[in-house]
């Protein structure tokens, strides 16, 4: 297992090497130039040369990089802004603040965003998937798969402005989502997020559904499970000692995939409701060729993504132990 975990490990650094190599060179292909952002209307010649010298982008590619490199990593005391400890990503071209601070105030609000979310699409998800698998054939079971497959085709900017339209604006049952601090006040952080909440684990909680329904269906008709009803034991013992647990490898790996990418930030519900999290910071970085801040979201998105990989498969020795003798 030890083994297992450094091998993935090392692979996984070597993925996000490859990635901020790869976003590096995207950004210079663009066309847009951060100095004129920056300038101003008394934009000059001049200026612009001297905002590329003090951002370092006179340098060549290669030399950028291997400063960010080190800076990543040892830090850097070179900044006119003052010093930034590693992890630094530098300062961000915008706002002029520590990239890694500014990710780490904006994380609060993805975690919340994530957990809630997912919280609602596992037990929604998983709830009616399990019901269709126990009512297989019955009214029960075809109004969840067809209620799955409408909802799974629905998408987050369609549902949102919707849910917004008639749930604050026109019946005022909510106020528009809002992201509070839990430790200030519970109550706010609950009602603020509520409906991004929803809306969110509804389209999880579809696709959840029909991979509940197809992954248990699937374990009935495995051998030991036929063999431990022609035991005599009964079909609820069954259905939850043997089939459950065989048919969470495929839901965990999608879990996981699912919930690192939440983590990384969920753009298109952040930036609908107006949250601030990582996923409206990676848009605003991309709106205003921020480099700083972009490598630091797409960095810290891919590190969580590739860290609930390896978290993921180090637990299925533990949900089924044929994957341990395997």
């Amino acid at each position: 297992m030890l083994r297992f975990l450094v091998r993935r490990f090392i692979g996984a650094v070597v993925i996000l090497f490859l990635l901020s190599i790869v976003t590096f060179v995207l950004f210079f292909g663009v066309p847009r130039d951060p100095a004129l952002m920056m300038c101003g209307k008394t934009c000059n010649p001049d200026s612009i040369a001297n905002i590329h010298h003090v951002l370092g982008l006179d340098k060549p590619i290669t030399e950028q990089y291997g400063i960010f490199l080190h800076n990543l990593f040892l830090g850097s005391s070179q900044f006119a802004q003052g010093p930034c400890p590693a992890p630094c990503f530098g300062y961000s071209y915008h706002t002029n603040e520590q990239v890694w601070g500014t990710l780490m105030d904006r994380l609060p609000t993805t975690v919340s965003l994530t957990l809630g979310a997912a919280v609602c699409f596992l037990i929604v998800g998983l709830g009616t998937g399990l019901l269709a698998a126990w009512r297989r054939g019955t009214l029960i079971d075809k109004t969840a798969t067809a209620g799955a497959m409408v909802i799974s085709s629905l998408q987050i900017y369609f549902l949102g402005p919707l849910a917004l339209a008639i749930l604050v604006y026109q019946t005022h049952w909510f106020d528009k989502p809002a992201y509070n601090e839990f430790t200030q006040d519970p109550v706010s952080w609950f009602t603020g997020l509520i409906i991004p909440w929803v809306i969110l684990s509804t389209i999880f909680a579809a696709q959840y559904t029909r991979m509940a329904r197809s992954s248990m269906i699937e374990q009935l008709q495995e051998e030991h499970v036929r063999t431990a009803r022609a035991k005599g034991m009964s079909r609820g013992y069954v259905f939850f000692r043997y089939a459950w647990r065989g048919s969470l490898i495929p839901i965990v790996t999608i879990f996981g995939i699912d919930l690192g990418s939440l983590f990384g930030g969920a753009i298109i519900t952040e930036y609908t409701f107006g949250l601030p999290g990582l996923g409206n910071l990676a848009v605003q970085s991309v709106f205003f060729s921020d480099l700083p801040l972009l490598l630091g979201v797409m960095l810290f998105s891919a590190s969580m993504i590739l860290l609930f990989n390896i978290v993921v498969d180090a637990a299925y020795a533990f949900i089924d132990p044929r994957v341990r003798l395997s």
